[in-house]
């Protein structure tokens, strides 16, 4: 049994249960956190007389779609990685071929949540629509862990595993 490769399946499987858990937590709380995109994309809570508002979306029907969007992606980061962490695990003791294979949605759905973290809430939220200068609707911080989680996650996966690492067997 190689024990790294386990390790690596059950990382993934961490990132399925936390990604599908924003998911669900969002669909059946959808009102609080529908706040958040609605007051990001509407630029009100930025600075007073900044030269950017141009860029406010106060449409409600566009915040919806936002939101819907930002859900789907996810859901699926958590449907990715959760069918990828079986994969992996279902192929720990085949040749690195194939658990290399194996690890190809896993690192679909790692991607997918590093894009929706870094480019949906850093790049574009906090930078477009200057979520960074929200006191109450600055959700940098929590990006950022994010997606470094799931950066290193990514990385950590795409480890070269030697000869060594693979005969590691649990007593």
């Amino acid at each position: 049994m190689n024990v790294l490769r386990i390790i690596k399946s059950l990382l993934v499987a961490s990132v399925a249960l936390f990604a599908s858990l924003v998911a669900v937590n969002n669909l059946i709380d959808y009102g609080s956190n529908f706040q958040f995109v609605r007051h990001v994309l509407s630029m009100d809570t930025t600075f007073p007389d900044n030269q950017l508002m141009y860029r406010a979306i106060t449409s409600e029907p566009i915040h919806h779609v936002a939101y819907g969007l930002i859900i789907a992606m996810e859901a699926l980061t958590g449907l990715l990685c959760a069918i990828g962490a079986v994969h992996m695990f279902s192929n720990r003791n085949a040749g690195m071929t194939q658990f290399r294979a194996a690890r190809l949605l896993a690192s679909l759905g790692l991607t997918c949540g590093i894009v929706l973290w870094s480019t949906g809430f850093l790049a574009i939220g906090a930078e477009w629509f200057l979520m960074w200068q929200s006191a109450q609707w600055n959700g940098q911080e929590a990006a950022f862990r994010f997606a470094m989680v799931l950066f290193a996650t990514l990385i950590f996966i795409h480890q070269a595993e030697t000869d060594s690492v693979d005969s590691q067997v649990l007593p």
